[in-house]
């Protein structure tokens, strides 16, 4: 399948970015965009998370129940954003007009991809190795790694959102990354006029 936009991770940044661009489908600019997003949750951070300092969420939130509830939300909200489960990305790779991704089960071609893993190491996709770094916002002793990225962009078609952009570990700042993207790249879809999307009463 062809998507104009892939998201690499199913953690609170890749989840918070496909919401926002789910939630543009009802506009002209957005209505034939294909969206997707491989659910790679194994490895989240969330699963041993408990919330009580994030505004919205009820006080003991547990990060495992967010990872599930996070799904059915854009399951419910935008079932046009395909959501792929049981894959690992194996590689992302340029190829004419966007990307290669290949999994252990598929291969995909994508206009954009957007990476949200977590910067924790081993971080063993090919094509993406040449952008590692140290993490600029991490305790050093952790060995934590981010991807090059300007304002979340790493080069043409290929974004990056939450840790593995440099955003510290903190739900509110990798949900704030991914809408972030999110929008950017919603504003590249409307001839560049700065977009975000808003649910009104």
């Amino acid at each position: 399948m062809i998507f104009d936009v892939l998201i690499i991770g199913g953690g609170v940044s890749a989840m918070q970015c496909a919401l926002v661009l789910g939630s543009a489908k009802n506009k002209a600019f957005a209505a034939d965009k294909n969206i997707g997003i491989i659910m790679h949750q194994r490895a989240s951070h969330l699963q041993d998370a408990l919330f009580n300092n994030v505004l919205g969420l009820p006080p003991k939130t547990l990060g495992k129940d967010i990872l599930i509830k996070g799904k059915e939300q854009l399951a419910t909200l935008y079932p046009d954003v395909q959501q792929i489960e049981n894959e690992k990305v194996l590689s992302v790779l340029n190829i004419k007009n966007g990307y290669q991704i290949t999994t252990n089960n598929a291969t995909y071609s994508s206009k954009i991809v957007i990476v949200a893993l977590n910067y924790s190491k081993p971080f063993t996709i090919e094509g993406l190795a040449t952008f590692i770094e140290p993490h600029g916002s991490a305790n050093t002793s952790k060995d934590r790694i981010q991807l090059k990225n300007k304002n979340h962009l790493i080069k043409d078609g290929l974004y990056c959102c939450g840790t593995i952009a440099g955003c510290r570990s903190q739900f509110a700042i990798a949900a704030g990354s991914g809408a972030s993207v999110a929008t950017e790249i919603l504003t590249i879809w409307n001839n560049n006029i700065p977009t975000k999307i808003h649910d009104k009463v």
